[in-house]
C-alpha cells in the first residue's frame, strides 16, 4: 500500500444502490436481463459511488458493492452449489418453522426484502468473488482500494440450511472446510493482483454472546446445533485463520458489528466487545473495524497489537454528526491507541441490503465529508 496519512478515511464497504441499480437487479434475477446490460449500468453506478468518496476526502476507498444484492449473498453468483433464497422461501423448508417466524418478527424487515445465499451442493468456486471489481475499480481511481468479503464464519452459518445442505455437508462444520478453501482462493487472487486492504465481514460473531442462546439476527440460517458460545467463537476463529494464513503484503482487516438492517436501534444487538476481546486478538488481522458510534457498542476496547478502524458516524441515523461530535470521539480513541493505529470510518455500510439501504447517498457523502475534515484537523494539530 502507497503511504497514507495519519487517520486514514475509509468506508466499511457497502453503498446505496441508485433506483436503476435496484431495477436492475431485478430483472436480472428474473432473467430478464443480460449480465452486459446489467454491468453497463453497475459500473455506472461504482462511479459515482466512487466520485462521491473521493469529493468527501476518502483515503481508501471501495466500489461500494453496487454489483451485489447484499454484502454476503452475492455468492450465489460466483459459486457451484449456492443457491439464492428470500427469507420467505427459506421460511417454506426451514424444520423450525415457529422459531424461524419468530425471528422474521424481529427483524424490522419484510421477509421479501432479504435474500441469503443458500447451500444446496457441494460448494466450489466458479468465479472470482471480486477479483473483477477491484480490476475495475484500480483502472478508475489511483487511491488505496479495499475489497470486502463476508467472513468465513459467517457464510458457513448463513449458508447451512440442514434440509438443503446435509445430502452435500452432515454438518455446517463439514461446509466450512469448503468455505475457508473458497475464500482463502480470493484471497490469495486478489493479493496478487495488488490490493489494498481486505475486510471480511463477521458480525455474526456478535449474535454468539449479545442473543442469550437466541438467533435474533437475519443472518443465521443455522437454525439447528445451538452449541455453546465458546465452541463456535473458536470455529470461528479457526477458520478465519486459516483464510488468511500465509497471505503477505496487504492489510487484513476484520469487520465485527451488531446488525445494520433497520433504522430501529431497538430491534439491532447490543453490548461491549469484551466477551469478544479473548478470539479478537487471536485472530491473525492487522485491522479490527468496530462500530463505537452507537451507545449499543458499549466502552472502548483495547487491542494493543491491531490498529482500529474507529466507528464515528452512525449510518442509520439521519442527522449527521459534526465536526466537533467525530473529533470528541477520536480523542477519546487516542487515549487509548496511539495515532498511527488508527483509522477512521463508519461504523458500518450504508446501503448493506439493496432493498434495504440504512442511508441515502447524499446524507453518506456528508457523515464522510465530516470525518475528512476531522482527519486533516488532527494530522495538522500534529
Amino acid at each position: 500500500m502507497s503511504a497514507l496519512p495519519l487517520f486514514p478515511v475509509t468506508t466499511v464497504g457497502s453503498w446505496p444502490r441508485p433506483p436503476a441499480l435496484l431495477r436492475a437487479q431485478r430483472l436480472k434475477r428474473l432473467g430478464r436481463m443480460s449480465a452486459e446490460e446489467f454491468n453497463r449500468l453497475a459500473d455506472e453506478a461504482v462511479l459515482e459511488a466512487l466520485r462521491l468518496q473521493e469529493e468527501a476526502g476518502v483515503d481508501v476507498v471501495t466500489d461500494g458493492e453496487q454489483r451485489r444484492d447484499n454484502f454476503y449473498s452475492f455468492v450465489s453468483e460466483k459459486l457451484d452449489g449456492v443457491r439464492l433464497m428470500t427469507l420467505a422461501e427459506m421460511l417454506d423448508v426451514v424444520e423450525d418453522k415457529a422459531g424461524f417466524e419468530r425471528i422474521l418478527r424481529t427483524l424490522d424487515a419484510p421477509a421479501y426484502s432479504i435474500s441469503t445465499a443458500t447451500c444446496v451442493g457441494k460448494v466450489r468456486r466458479r468465479k472470482p468473488l471480486a477479483l473483477d471489481d477491484l480490476r475495475f475499480l484500480k483502472r478508475h481511481s489511483t487511491k488505496a482500494i479495499k475489497v470486502t468479503l463476508p467472513g468465513p464464519y459467517l457464510l458457513t452459518r448463513s449458508m447451512y440450511l440442514p434440509p438443503l445442505s446435509s445430502e452435500a455437508y452432515p454438518t455446517k462444520e463439514d461446509l466450512g472446510e469448503d468455505v475457508v478453501q473458497v475464500l482463502w482462493e480470493e484471497v490469495q487472487a486478489l493479493a496478487q493482483e495488488g490490493v489494498d486492504f481486505i475486510q471480511l465481514d463477521e458480525p455474526v460473531l456478535t449474535e454468539l454472546v449479545f442473543s442469550q442462546g437466541q438467533t435474533r439476527t437475519f443472518m443465521c440460517a443455522a437454525l439447528a446445533a445451538r452449541k455453546d458460545p465458546a465452541e463456535e467463537l473458536e470455529f470461528a476463529l479457526a477458520l478465519l485463520n486459516r483464510v488468511v494464513k500465509g497471505i503477505s503484503g496487504v492489510r487484513i482487516g476484520l469487520h465485527v458489528c451488531r446488525g445494520n438492517w433497520s433504522q430501529k436501534e431497538e430491534t439491532l444487538l447490543s453490548g461491549s466487545y469484551h466477551p469478544l476481546s479473548p478470539y479478537l486478538k487471536q485472530m491473525q488481522v492487522q485491522q479490527l473495524v468496530l462500530e463505537y458510534a452507537t451507545q449499543r457498542a458499549g466502552d472502548l476496547v483495547s487491542f494493543p497489537d491491531k490498529e482500529l478502524g474507529l466507528g464515528v458516524v452512525n449510518p442509520r441515523l439521519e442527522r449527521v454528526e459534526t465536526i466537533d461530535d467525530i473529533r470528541r470521539a477520536v480523542e477519546r480513541a487516542l487515549e487509548t491507541y496511539p495515532a498511527d493505529k488508527l483509522w477512521l470510518n463508519p461504523d458500518c455500510g450504508f446501503g448493506t441490503f439493496s432493498n434495504r439501504p440504512v442511508s441515502q447517498p447524499e446524507i453518506a457523502a456528508r457523515k464522510l465529508a465530516n470525518i475528512s475534515a476531522v482527519a486533516r484537523l488532527l494530522r495538522e494539530q500534529g
